[in-house]
């Protein structure tokens, strides 16, 4: 068998960090690492080539060559799903669907002749069975929640890996929260499922030996669902192999904002190279954090919960939403305080959606207050249900927070507060290295020279070489960041005129 693996893409939001990406000369953040790891389920002897549609273009030729086109995706690639199916039926290629985007809504997409949904260790081998003895169904899916321990390590030999900004490992699937908007517990349970200490030993060992030196996602929806296990055997273990070989990666994760309750697990993790950590906020509102069910950001104080962290050496970037039934009018402007107040200058807010199936889609179901189809960027002007505020109001409100948050004047300022609190423990030399030579030439260029505002970008830049020379390079990281969120701004505002907007104070 032929086998052509395509990611199809991503729309440009605040989540590709693609404007970004040209200041180090890279096509995309991450990789595919579902589609590796499928490409390792499938049989050794067969060809397979990946075509990740975020760094190369999809080729006539590709799609001819195949004897099946494997398709996986987030709903964010709906649209682009889309069109890779179109292709594949008018070239008439097999079509082979899977992965969150389908499991959740295949009912939607026409044109795929076998679905594969759940948990590819599971589903995917009925599949394979089935063709073998030439009985293939059209959709097959499970419940049943798979031992990851027996995970194959990712096809690594697919990918180059000279277009990716970091690659990506996965430590365990689940989560033991139940969000009322996340579909996670949905795609993976609640019961956190862990690879074994050596297991993920040997898959950092296999990205060390492509030649690989720099960021590593570990994609962990809830990277602390198990802590004990992590501080007694997978965080030491990791210190060891990382020091034994100098630190080649740094290390970023996703976690509940308990991460904060535990010094031990917080040290751990930054000695073993952790040094950033996205952590869903959400809101200040405790009334909107019951009504979701984020009870584990209830009942404490988030503001000195951040501030922990960031004592701790971690960048803490933060998910933020509004829309909830229970957001006062004055939500908008208590959302930019708490931004601002917390330092986390990488604030991704978005407009509360309702993926299909989870909690908050069936009780919007229910209340009859679903409208249309989720186009799976929180971070898009659009809304997938009736909520209470005012959807005028509500829309008008949320531009403002954007606005506002990703202003030269507040992300600076927030940079600063981050940096008064950032107590970075740095496992290398701290002197420019050369790779990072170019993009602060690009920085200085792009944000010093050409960019409004640049007033703001250097009085950062010299700032930090005085008083926090240690943090210099991360200072120009977080501009660049702050480069790319406002340019995805002014991409929305062309698409879109943005109303008048008044906002209760």
């Amino acid at each position: 068998m032929n086998i052509l693996l395509v990611y199809p893409r991503y729309p440009d939001t605040f989540w590709n960090f693609r404007h970004a990406l040209k200041f180090i000369s890279k096509k995309a953040a991450y990789p595919p690492l579902g589609l590796l790891t499928v490409a390792s389920l499938l049989p050794k002897g067969w060809e397979k080539r990946l075509v990740d549609m975020n760094t190369d273009k999809l080729g006539e030729e590709d799609i001819e060559w195949a004897d099946y086109v494997f398709i996986s995706a987030m709903d964010i690639q709906r649209q682009s799903a889309r069109e890779v199916i179109k292709r594949c039926t008018q070239s008439r290629a097999k079509v082979v669907a899977g992965g969150p985007l389908f499991t959740t809504g295949y009912d939607e997409f026409q044109g795929v002749d076998h679905f594969i949904l759940g948990e590819a260790e599971v589903t995917l081998h009925r599949f394979l069975a089935d063709l073998e003895k030439g009985c293939s169904q059209h959709l097959y899916e499970s419940d049943e929640r798979p031992d990851v321990s027996r995970t194959p390590v990712p096809a690594w030999e697919l990918l180059n890996t000279k277009k990716y900004a970091n690659l990506s490992l996965q430590y365990s699937r689940g989560c033991p929260y139940n969000c009322e908007f996340c579909d996670i517990v949905l795609l993976n349970g609640r019961v956190p499922r862990t690879k074994e200490t050596e297991q993920f030993l040997g898959e950092m060992e296999a990205i060390y030996r492509l030649g690989w030196r720099g960021g590593v996602f570990v994609v962990d929806d809830n990277f602390i669902g198990n802590k004990n296990k992590l501080k007694t055997e997978v965080l030491p273990a990791v210190v060891e192999w990382m020091k034994k070989r100098h630190y080649p990666f740094t290390l970023t994760t996703q976690a509940s904002v308990g991460l904060a309750d535990d010094e031990e697990l917080m040290r751990l993790m930054v000695e073993a190279g952790f040094d950033s950590v996205f952590v869903g906020v959400e809101t200040p509102n405790e009334d909107s954090l019951g009504e979701c069910g984020k009870h584990q950001n209830t009942h404490r104080d988030l503001l000195a919960s951040i501030k922990k962290m960031q004592n701790y050496g971690l960048l803490v970037h933060g998910g933020f939403i509004v829309g909830f039934d229970n957001d006062p009018k004055n939500i908008f402007e208590r959302q930019v305080n708490f931004i601002q107040q917390s330092g986390i200058v990488g604030a991704m807010v978005g407009l509360l959606k309702a993926p299909r199936g989870t909690a908050l889609y069936k009780r919007l179901k229910g209340e009859n207050r679903l409208t249309e189809e989720m186009s799976g960027d929180s971070t898009d002007f659009c809304l997938n249900f009736i909520p209470k505020m005012n959807s005028d109001t509500l829309v008008a409100g949320y531009k403002h927070i954007l606005a506002v948050t990703y202003a030269p004047r507040q992300y600076y300022a927030r940079i600063g507060t981050f940096l008064r609190e950032h107590r970075p423990i740095l496992h290398g030399s701290p002197r420019l290295k050369m790779a990072e030579i170019k993009p602060l030439a690009k920085s200085i260029w792009y944000i010093g020279l050409k960019e409004k505002g640049q007033w703001y970008y250097w009085r950062l830049f010299v700032s930090t070489l005085l008083h926090r020379p240690r943090s210099f390079p991360l200072a120009i990281t977080l501009a660049i960041y702050g480069y790319h969120f406002r340019k995805v701004m002014q991409g929305y505002s062309h698409r879109q005129k943005a109303a008048p907007v008044e906002v209760s104070r």
